[in-house]
Protein backbone atom coordinates (compact mmCIF):
# COMPACT_ATOMS: atom_id res chain seq x y z
CA UNK A 1 0.00 0.00 0.00
CA UNK A 2 1.22 3.26 -0.83
CA UNK A 3 0.34 6.42 0.78
CA UNK A 4 0.59 10.02 -1.30
CA UNK A 5 0.20 13.16 0.54
CA UNK A 6 0.58 15.22 -2.90
CA UNK A 7 -1.47 14.36 -6.11
CA UNK A 8 1.53 13.98 -8.28
CA UNK A 9 2.19 10.89 -6.92
CA UNK A 10 -1.29 9.53 -6.66
CA UNK A 11 -1.73 10.51 -10.42
CA UNK A 12 1.54 8.50 -11.06
CA UNK A 13 0.51 5.62 -9.57
CA UNK A 14 -3.50 5.85 -11.02
CA UNK A 15 -1.92 5.98 -14.34
CA UNK A 16 0.25 2.90 -14.05
CA UNK A 17 -2.43 1.13 -12.96
CA UNK A 18 -4.94 2.32 -15.85
CA UNK A 19 -2.23 1.53 -18.05
CA UNK A 20 -2.37 -2.16 -16.68
CA UNK A 21 -5.73 -2.53 -17.84
CA UNK A 22 -6.92 -2.33 -14.24
CA UNK A 23 -10.30 -0.67 -13.05
CA UNK A 24 -9.59 2.11 -10.86
CA UNK A 25 -12.13 2.30 -7.46
CA UNK A 26 -11.92 5.26 -5.05
CA UNK A 27 -13.54 5.78 -1.48
CA UNK A 28 -13.75 9.01 -0.12
CA UNK A 29 -13.60 9.74 3.44
CA UNK A 30 -13.39 11.93 6.31
CA UNK A 31 -10.87 9.36 8.45
CA UNK A 32 -12.18 8.24 11.73
CA UNK A 33 -12.33 5.02 10.40
CA UNK A 34 -14.82 2.42 11.37
CA UNK A 35 -16.33 -0.68 9.93
CA UNK A 36 -18.86 1.04 8.00
CA UNK A 37 -16.22 2.37 5.91
CA UNK A 38 -14.04 -0.92 5.87
CA UNK A 39 -17.50 -2.43 4.09
CA UNK A 40 -17.24 0.19 1.12
CA UNK A 41 -13.38 -0.49 1.03
CA UNK A 42 -14.57 -4.07 0.16
CA UNK A 43 -16.69 -3.42 -1.83
CA UNK A 44 -14.82 -1.19 -4.05
CA UNK A 45 -12.27 -3.79 -4.08
CA UNK A 46 -15.41 -6.58 -5.27
CA UNK A 47 -15.43 -4.45 -8.69
CA UNK A 48 -12.66 -2.93 -9.31
CA UNK A 49 -8.40 -3.81 -9.10
CA UNK A 50 -6.60 -0.71 -7.41
CA UNK A 51 -8.34 0.83 -4.62
CA UNK A 52 -7.57 3.87 -3.83
CA UNK A 53 -9.01 5.89 -0.27
CA UNK A 54 -8.92 9.79 0.45
CA UNK A 55 -8.74 10.48 3.96
CA UNK A 56 -9.89 14.82 4.23
CA UNK A 57 -12.17 16.34 6.61
CA UNK A 58 -13.54 19.19 4.10
CA UNK A 59 -13.68 22.24 5.75
CA UNK A 60 -16.73 23.34 3.34
CA UNK A 61 -19.02 21.29 3.96
CA UNK A 62 -18.85 22.67 7.86
CA UNK A 63 -20.94 25.67 8.63
CA UNK A 64 -19.39 28.27 11.30
CA UNK A 65 -20.47 26.76 14.67
CA UNK A 66 -20.54 23.12 13.88
CA UNK A 67 -17.60 20.90 14.63
CA UNK A 68 -15.00 21.62 12.16
CA UNK A 69 -12.18 21.77 14.97
CA UNK A 70 -13.74 18.77 16.83
CA UNK A 71 -14.10 16.42 14.03
CA UNK A 72 -12.08 13.30 15.22
CA UNK A 73 -9.14 12.81 13.47
CA UNK A 74 -6.45 9.50 13.56
CA UNK A 75 -5.06 9.53 10.63
CA UNK A 76 -2.38 6.74 11.81
CA UNK A 77 -4.85 4.42 12.93
CA UNK A 78 -6.91 4.98 9.76
CA UNK A 79 -3.72 4.13 7.66
CA UNK A 80 -2.84 1.33 9.62
CA UNK A 81 -6.29 0.07 8.80
CA UNK A 82 -6.67 0.53 5.40
CA UNK A 83 -3.51 -1.84 5.18
CA UNK A 84 -5.28 -4.10 6.94
CA UNK A 85 -7.57 -4.66 4.29
CA UNK A 86 -5.49 -4.24 1.36
CA UNK A 87 -5.87 -0.93 -0.43
CA UNK A 88 -3.51 0.06 -3.23
CA UNK A 89 -3.23 3.61 -2.49
CA UNK A 90 -4.13 6.38 0.26
CA UNK A 91 -4.18 9.84 -0.62
CA UNK A 92 -3.85 12.41 2.11
CA UNK A 93 -4.20 15.91 0.70
CA UNK A 94 -3.92 19.05 2.44
CA UNK A 95 -6.57 21.98 2.28
CA UNK A 96 -4.43 23.89 -0.34
CA UNK A 97 -3.91 20.45 -2.52
CA UNK A 98 -7.89 20.56 -2.77
CA UNK A 99 -8.52 24.21 -2.87
CA UNK A 100 -5.60 26.00 -4.64
CA UNK A 101 -7.67 29.24 -4.38
CA UNK A 102 -8.36 29.03 -0.89
CA UNK A 103 -11.12 26.94 0.85
CA UNK A 104 -14.50 27.88 -1.13
CA UNK A 105 -17.14 26.44 -2.71
CA UNK A 106 -16.58 25.43 -5.95
CA UNK A 107 -19.66 23.15 -7.26
CA UNK A 108 -23.28 24.19 -6.34
CA UNK A 109 -25.66 20.84 -5.62
CA UNK A 110 -28.76 19.97 -7.71
CA UNK A 111 -32.39 19.40 -7.14
CA UNK A 112 -31.43 16.48 -5.24
CA UNK A 113 -30.22 18.71 -2.58
CA UNK A 114 -33.22 20.24 -1.91
CA UNK A 115 -35.24 19.54 1.77
CA UNK A 116 -34.31 17.44 3.60
CA UNK A 117 -30.53 18.31 5.24
CA UNK A 118 -30.25 20.89 3.48
CA UNK A 119 -33.46 22.51 5.45
CA UNK A 120 -31.01 22.44 8.44
CA UNK A 121 -27.62 22.68 6.67
CA UNK A 122 -28.24 24.53 3.77
CA UNK A 123 -24.19 24.73 3.03
CA UNK A 124 -23.61 21.54 3.13
CA UNK A 125 -24.23 20.02 0.03
CA UNK A 126 -22.44 22.68 -2.42
CA UNK A 127 -19.38 21.83 0.01
CA UNK A 128 -19.54 18.11 -0.33
CA UNK A 129 -20.21 18.82 -4.01
CA UNK A 130 -17.10 20.95 -4.04
CA UNK A 131 -14.82 18.25 -2.36
CA UNK A 132 -15.82 14.93 -4.39
CA UNK A 133 -15.76 16.59 -7.89
CA UNK A 134 -12.23 17.95 -6.88
CA UNK A 135 -11.26 14.49 -5.67
CA UNK A 136 -13.14 12.78 -8.50
CA UNK A 137 -10.69 15.16 -11.02
CA UNK A 138 -7.37 14.31 -9.22
CA UNK A 139 -8.37 10.32 -8.58
CA UNK A 140 -10.03 9.85 -12.18
CA UNK A 141 -11.80 6.73 -10.79
CA UNK A 142 -14.17 4.16 -12.33
CA UNK A 143 -16.15 3.81 -9.84
CA UNK A 144 -16.77 5.47 -6.52
CA UNK A 145 -18.65 3.80 -3.34
CA UNK A 146 -20.29 5.91 -0.77
CA UNK A 147 -22.44 4.82 2.10
CA UNK A 148 -26.16 4.62 1.38
CA UNK A 149 -26.67 6.28 5.43
CA UNK A 150 -26.12 9.32 3.77
CA UNK A 151 -28.32 9.01 1.20
CA UNK A 152 -29.19 12.26 0.12
CA UNK A 153 -26.03 13.01 -0.63
CA UNK A 154 -25.61 9.18 -2.55
CA UNK A 155 -28.40 10.85 -4.72
CA UNK A 156 -26.58 14.51 -4.87
CA UNK A 157 -23.27 12.69 -5.75
CA UNK A 158 -24.88 10.84 -8.39
CA UNK A 159 -26.92 13.89 -9.72
CA UNK A 160 -23.61 16.08 -10.31
CA UNK A 161 -21.59 13.00 -12.17
CA UNK A 162 -24.55 12.58 -14.61
CA UNK A 163 -24.72 16.64 -14.96
CA UNK A 164 -21.13 17.05 -15.15
CA UNK A 165 -20.82 13.97 -17.71
CA UNK A 166 -18.29 12.42 -15.52
CA UNK A 167 -18.36 9.13 -16.96
CA UNK A 168 -18.06 7.37 -12.63
CA UNK A 169 -19.91 5.25 -11.69
CA UNK A 170 -21.41 5.71 -8.00
CA UNK A 171 -22.35 2.48 -6.23
CA UNK A 172 -24.19 2.95 -3.05
CA UNK A 173 -22.98 0.42 -0.25
CA UNK A 174 -25.87 -0.75 1.90
CA UNK A 175 -25.44 0.36 6.07
CA UNK A 176 -23.47 -1.33 8.57
CA UNK A 177 -24.90 -1.69 11.67
CA UNK A 178 -24.13 -2.68 15.35
CA UNK A 179 -25.99 -5.92 17.00
CA UNK A 180 -28.34 -3.22 17.94
CA UNK A 181 -29.40 -1.59 14.19
CA UNK A 182 -27.27 1.29 15.34
CA UNK A 183 -25.73 2.62 12.25
CA UNK A 184 -22.52 3.06 12.64
CA UNK A 185 -20.83 6.43 12.56
CA UNK A 186 -17.71 8.46 13.13
CA UNK A 187 -20.22 10.92 15.19
CA UNK A 188 -20.87 7.90 17.53
CA UNK A 189 -17.92 8.51 18.97
CA UNK A 190 -19.20 11.69 20.65
CA UNK A 191 -21.99 9.45 22.92
CA UNK A 192 -21.76 8.78 26.32
CA UNK A 193 -23.19 5.02 27.55
CA UNK A 194 -26.39 6.26 28.19
CA UNK A 195 -26.92 8.36 24.98
CA UNK A 196 -25.80 5.52 22.90
CA UNK A 197 -28.60 3.54 24.33
CA UNK A 198 -31.07 6.25 23.25
CA UNK A 199 -28.87 6.26 19.75
CA UNK A 200 -29.95 2.63 19.15
CA UNK A 201 -33.61 3.67 19.32
CA UNK A 202 -33.51 5.28 15.99
CA UNK A 203 -33.71 2.66 13.61
CA UNK A 204 -36.11 0.70 15.69
CA UNK A 205 -38.42 3.71 15.29
CA UNK A 206 -38.14 4.08 11.55
CA UNK A 207 -38.73 0.63 11.12
CA UNK A 208 -42.37 1.09 13.62
CA UNK A 209 -45.88 1.43 11.71
CA UNK A 210 -46.04 5.30 13.34
CA UNK A 211 -42.65 6.85 12.87
CA UNK A 212 -43.17 9.86 14.01
CA UNK A 213 -40.89 12.98 15.23
CA UNK A 214 -43.13 12.41 18.78
CA UNK A 215 -42.15 8.84 18.49
CA UNK A 216 -38.61 9.85 18.41
CA UNK A 217 -38.79 12.30 21.33
CA UNK A 218 -40.50 9.72 23.23
CA UNK A 219 -37.51 7.23 22.86
CA UNK A 220 -35.03 9.98 24.26
CA UNK A 221 -34.36 12.12 21.61
CA UNK A 222 -33.83 15.53 22.55
CA UNK A 223 -34.46 17.38 18.70
CA UNK A 224 -36.03 16.04 15.42
CA UNK A 225 -34.56 17.53 12.37
CA UNK A 226 -36.77 15.39 9.91
CA UNK A 227 -38.83 11.88 9.26
CA UNK A 228 -39.92 11.61 5.61
CA UNK A 229 -39.77 9.43 2.99
CA UNK A 230 -37.89 9.88 -0.51
CA UNK A 231 -36.71 7.74 -3.14
CA UNK A 232 -38.27 5.01 -1.59
CA UNK A 233 -36.15 5.29 1.72
CA UNK A 234 -37.60 6.40 5.30
CA UNK A 235 -35.13 9.06 6.29
CA UNK A 236 -34.49 10.73 9.64
CA UNK A 237 -32.06 12.97 11.37
CA UNK A 238 -32.47 13.44 14.97
CA UNK A 239 -30.19 14.96 18.16
CA UNK A 240 -29.00 13.53 21.05
CA UNK A 241 -27.46 16.66 23.27
CA UNK A 242 -24.87 18.04 20.74
CA UNK A 243 -24.69 14.83 18.61
CA UNK A 244 -26.63 14.94 15.39
CA UNK A 245 -27.38 11.35 13.74
CA UNK A 246 -29.23 10.61 10.62
CA UNK A 247 -30.17 7.02 9.73
CA UNK A 248 -32.54 5.45 6.77
CA UNK A 249 -34.42 2.30 5.73
CA UNK A 250 -36.16 1.26 3.09
CA UNK A 251 -39.86 2.52 3.03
Amino acid sequence: MDVFDTQMGLTRAVAQARAAGKRIGFVPTMGALHDGHLSLVEMAKDVCDFVVVSIFVNPTQFAPGEDFEAYPRDTNRDVSMLGRVGVDGVYLPSVEEIYPNGAAVTVHAGTAAAGLESDFRPHFFDGVCSVVHRLFEIVRPDVAVFGEKDYQQLMVIREMVAAHEMGIEVIGAPIMRDVYGLALSSRNAYLSAEELEIARRLNMVLRSKHPTPDALIDAGFDKVDYIEERWGRRLAAAWIGKTRLIDNISA
